[in-house]
């Protein structure tokens, strides 16, 4: 028996949030793009906020009394309260919309690219760039964020592989082997790893995909070269 938890609607996972036991997921492709929480461990969504059709759902952070959405290609981004569940803003956004978390006092997003931006938290103001480099080279594909208080961790898109950024330089401090929670989709190749929420207790995280199945929370540890690769955890939810 895999160590996992449901995934409520198996949406097409764009971006995680996760305080305590309370999940905020977005989705995307258009025309089913939403705002969904619910609790984890749960097998249906709390509530679903969906999103005008032509907008497709990435990535979001809450900062403060807020909750970011990024939007794909659209260059917007949304404003909610997420008690309320209510759509407050549409804002100018610069680039496509990946992945956010917060970092400090600043928000931190991802276009897909191996560059993140630093963003003013009330507006999505560009403030400055970070260059990703592992070993020297520039890493592309950049996805989901989040931050556990030290580095920015980031999705690799297509590939099932956590990255360890340190926001003060851009260097890729460890590379995380996440091949051990993986589902197989056979007739879906969209259905990669994708959603990625830092917990509290140090190497801890709720990873998922699209579409997939589940919500897996790991533990990072290192192999017996030092390589760090998740390890399943029993639920504690």
């Amino acid at each position: 028996m895999l160590n996992r938890v449901p995934h409520p609607g198996r949406g097409f996972t764009q971006g995680l949030v996760i305080q305590g036991s309370t999940v905020w997921e977005s989705t995307g492709l258009y025309g089913r793009s939403a705002l969904t929480r619910y609790r984890l461990g749960a097998f249906q969504p709390e509530q679903s906020a969906p999103l005008p059709p032509h907008l497709f759902g990435e990535g979001i952070c809450q900062a403060g009394n807020n909750m970011w959405q990024l939007t794909y290609g659209e260059r917007v981004a949304l404003r909610w309260d997420p008690e309320s569940m209510e759509l407050l803003e549409t804002i100018p956004y610069n680039r496509e919309g990946w992945g956010i978390c917060q970092v400090g006092d600043h928000i931190v997003t991802s276009d897909g690219s191996s560059e993140l931006v630093w963003r003013d938290p009330e507006t999505l103001t560009p403030r400055g760039l970070i260059k990703v480099r592992l070993a020297e080279r520039r890493l592309e594909g950049l996805n989901d964020l989040t931050w556990d208080g030290v580095r920015i961790w980031a999705n690799i898109f297509g590939k099932p592989y956590l990255a360890a950024i340190d926001p003060a330089n851009g260097q890729v401090t460890d590379m995380a082997d996440a091949r051990s929670v993986r589902e197989r989709h056979y007739r879906d190749p969209e259905a990669v790893m994708n959603g990625i929420s830092a917990l509290p207790s140090r190497g801890e995280f709720v990873v998922t995909g699209k579409r997939w199945r589940s919500l897996y929370h790991v533990r990072l540890t290192p192999n017996r070269r030092g390589e760090l690769k998740p390890e399943r955890l029993m639920p504690r939810y």
